[in-house]
C-alpha cells in the first residue's frame, strides 16, 4: 500500500492549515489508493537546525532528528498544505526539509496551498527545494484563496470545485509513488564524509 503524509507546513497559532489538513485527508481516504497519515510539524517541534552533521551524510545525532527521519523514511509520498508567508513557505516547513535528506529521494510530492493568492508563490519555491531532494513533484495542485475559501479569512469552507483538483493531483501524486518505488528499492551506496 502507498503511504502518504499529508504535512501541515505552520505552527502559527490561530493558522488554517490543520482544517486545510483535515480536508487533505478527508478527501485522499474517499479517493483510496494508498493509506494517508496527517503529520503536523507542530507534533515534531523541531528547533531551527541544530544538527553538527549536514544532513546529506545521514548520521541523524539528535533524538528529535532521528524520529523525523523515521517518519519521513516510512512514506512513499507527500501532500504539503502550505500557506504563504511574505511570498514565501514558512520557515518551519523549510527547516523540516532541511533536517534530513536521503529520507526524502525519490518519492513523489503534491501541493495544497492557501493564501492571499493561493500559495502559489510558496509552492513555486517548495518545487525547487523538491528538485534537490531528489523528490518528483507533481503538476497539478491545489490553489486556496483566504478570500473564497474561508470565511473572514479563517474559517475553511473550501469551493466545492477544489475536491476535483485535489483528486486530480491525488491520481498523479500515487502514480508517481507507484512508479518510484523500484527506484527506491535500488541499492544505494552509503553517503561519504
Amino acid at each position: 500500500m502507498t503511504r502518504v503524509g499529508i504535512i501541515i507546513g505552520s505552527t502559527r497559532p490561530g493558522r488554517n492549515g490543520e482544517a486545510v489538513g483535515r480536508w487533505v485527508q478527508e478527501v485522499a481516504s474517499a479517493h483510496g489508493g494508498g493509506e494517508y497519515e496527517l503529520l503536523d510539524l507542530a507534533a515534531f517541534d523541531l528547533p531551527h537546525l541544530d544538527e553538527i552533521v549536514p544532513a546529506a551524510a545521514g548520521q541523524y545525532a539528535l533524538q528529535h532528528t532521528r524520529r523525523w527521519a523515521e517518519t519521513i523514511r516510512g512514506l512513499d509520498a507527500f501532500v504539503f498544505v502550505t500557506p504563504e508567508y511574505n511570498h514565501s513557505m514558512p520557515g518551519v516547513l523549510k527547516t523540516a526539509l532541511d533536517f534530513v535528506y536521503a529520507e526524502w529521494n525519490h518519492k513523489a510530492a503534491g501541493f495544497v496551498g492557501y493564501g492571499a493568492d493561493g500559495g502559489i508563490r510558496a509552492v513555486e519555491q517548495l518545487r525547487q527545494v523538491m528538485a534537490h531532494l531528489k523528490v518528483a513533484d507533481v503538476g497539478p495542485q491545489v490553489t486556496l484563496s483566504l478570500w473564497n475559501d474561508f470565511v473572514n479569512m479563517s474559517e475553511f469552507r473550501p469551493d466545492p470545485r477544489h475536491e476535483a483538483s485535489l483528486t486530480t493531483m491525488l491520481d498523479e501524486l500515487l502514480s508517481w509513488a507507484r512508479a518510484l518505488r523500484s527506484v527506491r528499492n535500488e541499492t544505494v551506496p552509503e553517503p561519504v564524509g
